[in-house]
């Protein structure tokens, strides 16, 4: 037979997903195992997101819909990115698809030619460099040192330009290092797109989730030029925990969000009709439940980095944001711990998950070596019990 595509032969899969499998896999087979892999909040949906898609059914809102998502949804997204963002966007402007990461796909289709350069700063989320190659673009990795906080500077930014560039990526705050850029680190870097005329590519699904009360920026509130150059990535999987409804979506200019809603036409079509409802639901409410699940998750960050900090061996930085802790492992390296010998961050996690049944992710796909990534999007019971063999596991 002839040969798969090259293009698909050249994707790898997702880190992240593969280690949530294989700690599902394990939990099924009633191994008494710790997940610290997968960035899925523990909480359930909450009853009146629910409630609305069956209502959604029992009033048989169950046909096709527009390829960008119903009125309803566009409309409440740009309302809600009004409030919470300072940005003000028409409802035309907003695209639903299938997910945050569905909508960076389809952004990235839709901008990139074959040999564009896209720049990321790593530490990145695993599927930025996969999509940017399924465009046929060409990732181009920016080191922001743990030392700056997981933080380009704008003299890398400006370096890395050359005629091939067309976007420039950010996550903020950041998925996997927590680090939110302020106001002045965001403007400083947006100028540098400005003055050569490149694409924004902003995530921004973990705005909601911000301590020390450090304030958030949207990279669109910049000013009108860098929002019109922007394309804002955002969802309600992890504010509202509905990571299984796949409702992601982009706000940026007219035509991009036209082009996009174009490709989606052709492809996957509008997401699932009835999480389209239930997103409706969880965007106009009440935000009590984001805020109260967000307080939870500010007491499990500063107990799992006042443990990991505790601990011989490993560190890590207190993340600003999001629901992930970066630890570093590096005096680590060259030890043998669990009957292995650890000689990079691939063996850390495969060796903690086989001595002491606790799934992490090796930051191996995230761009860096000798860094695990672990969630406290977990019960704090799950956090202490994996607290306590990590302690264990390297012998403290």
């Amino acid at each position: 037979m002839k040969n798969i595509s090259a293009r698909a032969l050249n994707i790898q899969a997702s880190a992240t997903l593969q280690t949530d499998a294989l700690y599902k896999r394990m939990k099924a087979s009633g191994a008494d195992v710790v997940g610290f892999g997968a960035g899925e909040p523990d909480f359930d949906t909450a009853d009146d997101i629910k409630e609305a898609a069956i209502k959604a059914i029992g009033e048989g809102k169950t046909k096709y819909t527009p390829p960008g998502g119903i009125t309803e949804l566009r409309a409440v997204i740009a309302k809600r990115l009004k409030t919470d963002c300072g940005v003000s966007y028409e409802p035309s402007q907003i695209v639903a698809a299938s997910g945050a990461k569905h909508s960076i796909y389809i952004a990235l289709q839709t901008l990139i030619e074959p040999g564009d350069e896209v720049i990321i700063p790593a530490p990145y989320w695993v599927t930025y460099t996969e999509a940017v190659k399924m465009a046929r673009g060409i990732p181009v990795i920016l080191n922001a040192p743990e030392t700056g906080d997981f933080k380009i500077t704008p003299k890398q930014l400006e370096n890395a330009v050359t005629s091939r560039t067309k976007l420039f990526l950010i996550c903020n705050p950041s998925n996997p290092t927590g680090m939110l850029y302020d106001k002045n680190q965001l403007q400083a870097l947006a100028q540098i797109c400005s003055k050569h005329d490149l694409y924004i590519l902003s995530d921004e699904i973990y705005y909601r989730f911000i301590y020390d009360n450090k304030v958030f920026t949207s990279m669109a509130s910049l000013g009108e030029e860098i929002k019109e150059r922007t394309i804002l990535i955002n969802g309600v999987s992890k504010a509202y925990s509905m990571t299984g409804w796949r409702i992601g979506y982009t706000a940026s200019n007219e035509e991009i969000a036209k082009a996009m809603e174009n490709y989606l036409s052709h492809s996957t079509s509008a997401p699932c009709t009835i999480s389209q409802y239930a997103a409706v639901q969880a965007l106009q409410n009440e935000q009590d439940g984001v805020v109260a699940m967000r307080d939870v998750f500010n007491k499990r960050r500063d107990y799992i980095t006042k443990r990991i900090n505790a601990m011989y061996g490993v560190s890590c930085r207190k993340p600003d944001g999001a629901f992930y802790v970066m630890m570093n492992i590096e005096r680590l390296i060259g030890k043998t711990l669990g009957n292995r010998l650890i000689q990079n961050s691939d063996d850390f996690a495969l060796a903690f998950l086989e001595s002491e049944l606790v799934a992490t992710v090796s930051c191996t796909g995230f761009g860096v070596e000798n860094y695990i990534r672990l969630t406290y999007a977990a019960s704090m019971e799950t956090i202490k019990k994996g607290m306590d063999r990590l302690e264990r596991f390297i012998g403290v």
